[in-house]
Parts: C-alpha cells; sequence; structure tokens
C-alpha cells in the first residue's frame, strides 16, 4: 500500500458537486413528463374496511389510474411483502403475517397506504385522493408493548410476533443462585424516526419488455429480487439504480410498498411514474427505530467480577414485520450482548409485539446500541450499588486475551479495552471534574460524568465484488457493490484504489447504484461498505496485476516481471511500467480480456470496532435543561483508511445519539396517532445542543480482513446513548434513582423528576 493506504487523508471528491448544487437526487433524476403518485393513507390505526370507493378519483381531471390491492392482483401482481422471519426459540419459525403493498380488507396503522392515486401532477393527484370514499369500521387498537389485545395478525396470538432467546438459561440461573450480588435494572429505549434530509423517493419506467426503478435507497439488489418476484418477472428484466443519496441511516435499506406500487403503475400505464414523499408522510411511514425495553440483571461475586447476564427484551415490531424487523432486537443485538466484558454465563430472551404502529426496523446500529445502552447503564447502577468506581468495575471484568469467544458464539479477534479506556481518561481530563462539578454548583448547576464502554459488530453481506475497468478515454472505473448515502464512498474507494495501484485518484471513477452494471452487491449498512469492498478491491488487483505481469512478460520477452504497488519492474531490466501504460500496451494489442477485471472476496470473520466515550453534562434544576458541555471518545477501528472520513461519522454517529437521548421521541396517543408528525412536534438536535466532540485513536488492527480495519459508520452512536444517559443519571443523583431516568431527558422530564424527588425528600 502507498500514501492513502497508509491513511492519510484526502479532500472529499463529490463535496464539491453537493455544495454547489449539482448533486443528482431522486427528485432531479425523474423522466420528463413522468405521471405523479399520491397515496391515500388510513387516518384509522386499525379498521375493517368497508368501502373504498375511487369512482369519483378515477373521473377527476388529470387522473391516469387509481389502484387498489384489487387492481394490482388482477396485474398479477403479487401483495405480500415477504420478510425472514426468525427461529422461535422452541425451533418454531415465527410468522411472516400477510403484509399487502396497498391495505386488504384491513388497515393496521395510521399512514398505511390503501390506494395509489396516478395522475398528470401531484396537485392533481392530491385533489383527486381526496375525493375518494373510504368506511371502515374501527376496531380496538393494541398500543400497549405486551402480550394481548385485539390481535393484529391471525397468526400472531396475543400480538407476540417472535420468542427467540440464547444462551444457558440453566447456567445462568445457578450463577445467580450463588452470586455475592444482583443488579437489576429496566431501561426504555425510545422510538425515534431517522429523519434523513432528503426523505424517500421513486420512479419507474416499463419500456414494454424491462422495468426500471430508481429509489432513494441503500443498495439495488434486494430490491430488484423484490420486484422481480412480486411482479411477476424474470430477474433479467428488471433494472434497479439508486443516484446520489441523501442520508439513509438503515432506514432506507428495505424495499417498501410504495416502490412496488409505482413499479406496477408504470408497467400497467406504460409510462413513467414518479413518487416523492412528503415530511409529515415520511414521518408516518418511515420504518422507526428502537422502541423497546429491556430488563436486566447481573450476578456478581464478592470482589465485583461478573458472573452471568441476563436480559429479557419487549420489542415493538409495530403493525407488520419489516424486511429486518425480527432480527434487531434478536440476533444483530446479541453479537454484543455481553459488551466488552468477560462473561461466562448469559441468557436473553427476545418478545416481539405487534401494534397498531408503523413498522420498526434498523436505525444507525440497528441493535448494538440497544445492546450496549442496557448493559452500560446496569454497569453504571451495579457500580453505586456495590459501592465500586464505575471505571474501576468496568476495568476488572474487562476481556483481555483475545480472540476471544463470547457466549453469543461471536470471535472478537483483536482489542485492547484498558489502553481505550486509559487514553480516553486522559482526553476527557476526568481527575478534573471534581473542580468542574463544584465550580458548576456554585452557578446553580448539576454536572454530571457518563461513561460507555461498547463493541461492536460489523453486520450485512459478508462477500463483496469488485470490478476495475480501463476505458478508452484514459479513465479507470471501479465499480463497487455499496452504495453512498453520503458518507464519502467516492473518495475513499476511489483513492483505496489508488493506494494499491499507483493510479492517480483523479483518474478513477467510482460506479455505484446500478444492478444492470453491478451484477452482485450487498449494499450499504452495519458498518460493512469499506472493509467488504476494500477486500474485494485488494483481490481484484491481485487478479489484475497477475494477469498484466504475464502479458508484459510476453510482450517484452523479460521474465520476473511483479508489481510493486506503483509499477512493474522485472530483475535484470531498465522497465518500469505503471497500470495505466500496460493498460495502453494491452489495448494497442487488441487484449481486450486484459482491460476488464473483476474479483469476489468474502471477509473470514467479523471485525468488532470498539472504544469508549465521556460525556460531560450540566442540568439546570430550576428548567430541566440538559446541556452536553464536553464530549470526548476514543475508539478503536483498527487501521484507519481515512482518518478525517472516519472522525467524521464518529461525529454524525454522536450527534444522532444526542438526538435520542436528549429529544427525540416519536409519540402516539391511546387511538395510534402519531402526535409527533412535524418538526414543530418532533425534535432533533440543533447546532447549538451539539458540544465540539474530541476524537482520539487506540487502533490494534483487525485479523478479520486483509485491511485491518474494523468500521466505524455507526460506532458513535453505540457508544453516545449510554454515555449521555450516565452523565444525566449522575448528574440527578442520589435523588433521582437510576430506573427513573429514561430517554430522552427533555426539560419538562428531568424538572419533574427532580421535582418529584424533591417532594419525596420534603415528605420524610
Amino acid at each position: 500500500m502507498s500514501g492513502f493506504g497508509t491513511a492519510q487523508t484526502a479532500a472529499r471528491r463529490e463535496d464539491v458537486r453537493f455544495l454547489t448544487g449539482a448533486g443528482r437526487y431522486i427528485d432531479d433524476t425523474a423522466p420528463e413528463g413522468a405521471l405523479h403518485a399520491v397515496f391515500f393513507r388510513s387516518s384509522l390505526a386499525h379498521g375493517v374496511i368497508r368501502a373504498l370507493d375511487l369512482a369519483a378519483a378515477r373521473a377527476a381531471p388529470g387522473v391516469a389510474a387509481v389502484l387498489s390491492a384489487e387492481d394490482l392482483e388482477a396485474a398479477g401482481v403479487t401483495l405480500h411483502l415477504a420478510t425472514d422471519p426468525v427461529t422461535n426459540r422452541d425451533g418454531t419459525t415465527a410468522p411472516d403475517p400477510f403484509r399487502p403493498v396497498l391495505a386488504k380488507g384491513r388497515v393496521r396503522h395510521v399512514g398505511e397506504a390503501v390506494a395509489g392515486v396516478i395522475a398528470e401532477t401531484a396537485d392533481a393527484a392530491r385533489d383527486a385522493a381526496e375525493l375518494i370514499g373510504f368506511d371502515c369500521d374501527e376496531l380496538p387498537v393494541h398500543m400497549e408493548l405486551s402480550e394481548g389485545g385485539e390481535p393484529l395478525h391471525a397468526e400472531a396470538p396475543g400480538n407476540l410476533g417472535y420468542d427467540w432467546a440464547l444462551g444457558d438459561e440453566a447456567a445462568v440461573a445457578a450463577a445467580f443462585a450463588r452470586a455475592a450480588h444482583r443488579v437489576a435494572l429496566r431501561v426504555e429505549h425510545n422510538r425515534v424516526i431517522a429523519n434523513p434530509m432528503e426523505p424517500r423517493g421513486a420512479w419507474a419506467e416499463w419500456d414494454g419488455a424491462r422495468l426500471h426503478l430508481a429509489f432513494s435507497g441503500q443498495g439495488v439488489w434486494e430490491t430488484k429480487a423484490v420486484l422481480a418476484r412480486m411482479l411477476g418477472l424474470p430477474p433479467e428484466a428488471v433494472r434497479v439504480t439508486n443516484p446520489d443519496v441523501g442520508g439513509g441511516f438503515g432506514m432506507k435499506a428495505m424495499t417498501y410498498p410504495e416502490y412496488i406500487v409505482i413499479a406496477a403503475a408504470a408497467r400497467i400505464l406504460g409510462r413513467p411514474v414518479r413518487w416523492m414523499s412528503e415530511r409529515t408522510e415520511a414521518m408516518l411511514t418511515d420504518n422507526a427505530g428502537r422502541d423497546l425495553t429491556s430488563t436486566a440483571e447481573m450476578a456478581f461475586d464478592a470482589d465485583g467480577r461478573i458472573l452471568a447476564y441476563r436480559v429479557n427484551i419487549l420489542s415493538n415490531l409495530g403493525a407488520y414485520s419489516s424486511e429486518f424487523g425480527q432480527q434487531i432486537q434478536s440476533t444483530a443485538s446479541a453479537r454484543v450482548l455481553t459488551g466488552v466484558y468477560d462473561i461466562g454465563a448469559a441468557w436473553v430472551n427476545a418478545k416481539g409485539i405487534y401494534t397498531n404502529t408503523t413498522p420498526v426496523d434498523a436505525f444507525r446500529g440497528a441493535g448494538r446500541p440497544e445492546a450496549i445502552y442496557t448493559i452500560e447503564r446496569l454497569m453504571d447502577a451495579a457500580a453505586r450499588q456495590l459501592g465500586i468506581d464505575a471505571w474501576a468495575l468496568r476495568e476488572r471484568n474487562f476481556v483481555r486475551a483475545f480472540p476471544y469467544r463470547t457466549v453469543s458464539g461471536e470471535v472478537y479477534d483483536t482489542g485492547d479495552f484498558g489502553r481505550v479506556l486509559a487514553r480516553v481518561r486522559r482526553e476527557a481530563e476526568v481527575a478534573g471534574f471534581p473542580a468542574r462539578k463544584a465550580e458548576a454548583l456554585r452557578r446553580g448547576r448539576r454536572r454530571g460524568l457518563g461513561l460507555c464502554c461498547y463493541i461492536e459488530s460489523i453486520l450485512g453481506e459478508s462477500a463483496e465484488t469488485a470490478r476495475v475497468e480501463f476505458r478508452a478515454d484514459g479513465t479507470v472505473a471501479l465499480y463497487v457493490g455499496t452504495q453512498s448515502n453520503g458518507q464519502g464512498h467516492e473518495t475513499v474507494f476511489a483513492h483505496f484504489l489508488a493506494g494499491h495501484t499507483g493510479i492517480p485518484a483523479e483518474r478513477i471513477v467510482v460506479v455505484q447504484g446500478d444492478s444492470d452494471l453491478i451484477p452482485r452487491g450487498g449494499g450499504t449498512g452495519g458498518s460493512r461498505s469499506v472493509t467488504v469492498q476494500g477486500t474485494a478491491t485488494i483481490a481484484t488487483v491481485a487478479k489484475m496485476t497477475a494477469a498484466f505481469a504475464g502479458f508484459l512478460e510476453a510482450a517484452l520477452g523479460a521474465e520476473g516481471f511483479a508489481f510493486d504497488g506503483a509499477v512493474f519492474r522485472a530483475p535484470g531490466t531498465n522497465h518500469a511500467i505503471t497500470l495505466l501504460e500496460a493498460a495502453e500496451m494491452a489495448r494497442a494489442a487488441g487484449r481486450a480480456d486484459l482491460l476488464d477485471h473483476s474479483a469476489r472476496a468474502r471477509l473470514p470473520g467479523r471485525s468488532f470496532p470498539n472504544g469508549a466515550h465521556v460525556a460531560e453534562v450540566e442540568v439546570d434544576p430550576e428548567t430541566g435543561v440538559v446541556e452536553v458541555v464536553r464530549y470526548t471518545v476514543t475508539d478503536d477501528f483498527g487501521v484507519l483508511v481515512h482518518p478525517r472520513l472516519a472522525e467524521g461519522q464518529v461525529h454524525g454517529g454522536v450527534v444522532q445519539g444526542l438526538g435520542q437521548a436528549l429529544c427525540e421521541r416519536a409519540v402516539h396517543d391511546a387511538h395510534g396517532q402519531l402526535l409527533t408528525a412535524t418538526f414543530m412536534d418532533y425534535a432533533v438536535p440543533r447546532a447549538d445542543s451539539v458540544p465540539m466532540i474530541a476524537f482520539s485513536h487506540e487502533g490494534v488492527p483487525s485479523t478479520a480482513n486483509p485491511i485491518g480495519m474494523k468500521g466505524c459508520g455507526e460506532a458513535g452512536t453505540v457508544g453516545a446513548l449510554a454515555a449521555v444517559a450516565n452523565a444525566v443519571a449522575d448528574a440527578l443523583a442520589p435523588e433521582v434513582p437510576p430506573e427513573a431516568v429514561q430517554m430522552p431527558f427533555t426539560p419538562e422530564r428531568v424538572w419533574r423528576w427532580l421535582n418529584r424527588a424533591e417532594e419525596r425528600l420534603a415528605a420524610e
């Protein structure tokens, strides 16, 4: 590896395009003259459809079609948007209840699409949607995160979607029986809405033989397969593309009902059809994140060493199982169940509950933030109960010998958690905290310090393909199977290839998001992109340079040509030939086979990014306002491929964590109506609520990939939640007990906790 490959930062090449308004997002790319789709959505959370009168809407000016579930079925569309259910603890497969892309017979959440209106303009479609007659007999609404209530699906009695477990329940029970200390804590993970800057959108066109769907997403291949299956088309008759994407955060990784409907509409009408979500529509229909409760217990011996860990999770699935919904709080979360600690016995039982709300699925971290938040809140509570310093208790229980197999079956290949903790202690100036706390108290503020030691696992498809094509114009195309959502993939992939080949980065064009050009890919999600794509690129370079070396030996009559990362050389000669020069020689010789190379590589194992976050907060007891005044992160990402992009990912992830911790919360009333469906009601973090974030790195190279990296895209969020929560709990202690401190820490909630504590103390 040369220059860039040894962690030299390069400026983001895509930023000029984005910052000058030259980005091409989904709404910029729709075909000229495309019809507009608007969806008529249920205003009820639960009910039986008695009548759906579409006649007036169909007769409205400019309307090309109004489609119902029955219309789609008549056109040969499969209605059910299938998912991959988990295996229950009893060995049965969890149900995959019928989820129609347009409601059929019943509606199950507010905002569920009932009909698609296709018209010449968006305004005409909206006007026509107002003419739809919709009569629905209301059914009881199930909003509680508990079994029971009016069943949403016959396949899920008591609204129990799945009952999953992992670990040795008997061993855990035995450890608790002999433990010197037992600690328990119930924590809530508030429902959040992803709210990327660019809402979801899509357009579709049909040329009589092939379907093309473009959408704002995180990969094209799964959606291609779903479209082919649901529309009854051979896979080769479906093309799916992603243009520039303005944020995804896991929420855009799935195939949504709207994409199927507009694809079917384009095929039925023989004209392009486009749809762009409005913000409130997005809040009502985008898959939500988190929304679960965890009751965690930990058993300790007399010296404060962990004997066993037990967690019971109740997770809100929403009205339907979304694409990954059943996996998030079961298998995905369990990969880091025991965190950074050496715990020999553990047990987790996760149950998914159907409620009359929007489905819940992956959101930045996808199960790992929830798992780490739970165990790190419990570790702080344990430290208080046992009278042991929270930092010392963690260090006492760290995993120290690697590789380490967890009770979940995962293998942590490398790490040095003690070194990371020592570095973050220095960087956060923890020794000076008592003085800062005293100074804050003089100003009438309560100051708290919170620590989170986290580990996460990269998820998603473990294999990826890279293709390198030498073009006649002198550029080199790198075809990748991931999809940038703003992370800087064009920069990092181009410079990564440049670092391994000596090809100038400015000559490299990164091609992504087109199933016609890239036949296989795993998309973006789970902090996988650079790790798996870089591994595939290395494999492609090795294959390519071996082929060119053989060609040069034959063409120049010299033996032993080898590539040193920048040029080909042969012993005993003065030949120094770059890859670009070798490609031109091959082109002149008519060797087209040497101008296009690809390789598929699979990771031998997962990597496990880890680190420590320290948050310092100040609480104003008069108003309940929580201010994060200092924030320090030390991460172990193995080998840093692009330090600036890695730090940027940490910053973004931390801010997303601060949002959930401090202000974000999707709220429904008892009737299933979303009360936070605009930015007037749903708070997101602002610049004035985010401190400067100090970042440092203590990398231990991973052995699970040839780069030695560990991924960084979700790490900031994984660590931020518990760091802030523990800081708030510290600021409010001892008056407010840990179990009362639940996200989000809005002024009203914090003020009430403190006032209730005062009332309780006064009563005593």
